[in-house]
């Protein structure tokens, strides 16, 4: 398997068909493709080269807001790695996070983007695991955890259970998936009992 991607689109069974609104083309970096005659991928800059690929550069640090939103569309549009695609999905999860008071739209793109980065996962595992280790061992993610909280806050806990669940194919989330499946099942046994007392 290729240790990089032309975007987040290219990576086999990943279910995204393209970036909202980006128009790919006109994206710097976009036609840039590594020197790997030095057994790594080197990417091209203004001052050389360079291993962070195009689409881990792509985002300012301090970027917030419709900024932070629109730099990350074009980053999954840019070549990367899927490890470099977690990073920029989960990096964006965590500044929306820390802004939501702040910035109404904050939430709801911290789930398309958390959703995203889960379906990336599930499709290419390499991006959130150290290499070289058997049998396959993942680094700790903070995007989904952070989905399946905001969930859990809004009263979908069915919908936070099932995010929980996919999450512990990776290690984590089995006491989140625990206490939401008591949650689940008190809420159904109190439907029940309220459905035959009518």
């Amino acid at each position: 398997m290729s240790s990089w991607f032309e975007r987040l689109a290219s990576v086999p069974g990943m279910p995204f068909g393209g970036s909202p609104g980006v128009v790919r083309g006109a994206l710097p970096g976009v036609g840039h493709r590594p020197d790997e005659s030095y057994g790594t991928a080197m990417w091209p800059t203004a001052e050389g080269y360079t291993s962070a690929t195009p689409a881990s550069q792509h985002v300012p640090y301090d970027s917030r807001g419709e900024e932070l939103v629109a730099r990350v569309w074009e980053a999954l549009e840019l070549p990367g790695s899927a490890m470099d695609y977690h990073f920029v999905l989960q990096n964006a999860v965590d500044r929306l996070w820390s802004t939501r008071n702040a910035d109404p739209r904050a939430l709801e793109m911290l789930e398309v983007f958390a959703l995203l980065d889960l379906e990336l996962m599930e499709v290419a595992p390499q991006a959130v695991s150290f290499d070289g280790i058997e049998p396959m061992a993942f680094a700790r993610v903070s995007s989904v955890p952070r989905l399946i909280g905001l969930l859990e806050r809004e009263g979908a806990f069915t919908e936070a259970l099932a995010v929980a669940k996919r999450l512990t194919r990776f290690g984590q989330g089995e006491d989140t998936m625990t206490r939401l499946s008591e949650k689940v099942g008190a809420l159904a046994a109190e439907a029940a009992g309220a459905g035959r007392a009518q």
